[in-house]
C-alpha cells in the first residue's frame, strides 16, 4: 500500500492541502512519528493510515505495508470502486482527446467528488 509513487507527488499533495493530521494541513517537512494517524486525499478517497514503525532507510513499495496500518473505512473503498465501474473517466470511442475546457470540467468534477 504505497501512498504516493514519488517524493515529488507526496510534496505536491502536502502543498495542495491533501495531507492532514488532527484536522491540520501538514507541510512536506513534517516529521513522521510512530502512532500518528494521517488522513490523505488520494485517488478520490480519503485514506487514513497510522504509522506503526519507522524504517531505518528508504524501502521498496512492497515493504511499506509492514510500517503502517490502514484505518480507511470500507465505504471509502466501495465509493472508489463505484466511481470506476460507472465509467467516470471514459470517453466514447472516436471522440478524441479532451479539450482544455473538458479537462477543466473533469477536474472540477473530481474536486467536487473528492
Amino acid at each position: 500500500m504505497r501512498l504516493f509513487k514519488t517524493r515529488a507527488l507526496a510534496a505536491e499533495a502536502c502543498r495542495a492541502g491533501r495531507v492532514k493530521m488532527n484536522n491540520l494541513v501538514l507541510k512536506a517537512s513534517h516529521e513522521v512519528k510512530i502512532g500518528e494517524v494521517y488522513i490523505i486525499a488520494v485517488d478520490h478517497i480519503h485514506r487514513q493510515v497510522q504509522v506503526k514503525a519507522l524504517p531505518a532507510g528508504r524501502i521498496g513499495a512492497q515493504l511499506v505495508e509492514q510500517y503502517i496500518v490502514d484505518l480507511t473505512p470500507a465505504d471509502e473503498y466501495s465509493r472508489m470502486s463505484a466511481i470506476r465501474q460507472s465509467g467516470f473517466e471514459s470517453r466514447d470511442r472516436g471522440a478524441g482527446r479532451p479539450t482544455k475546457r473538458d479537462r477543466r470540467d473533469i477536474e472540477r468534477l473530481k474536486q467536487h467528488i473528492g
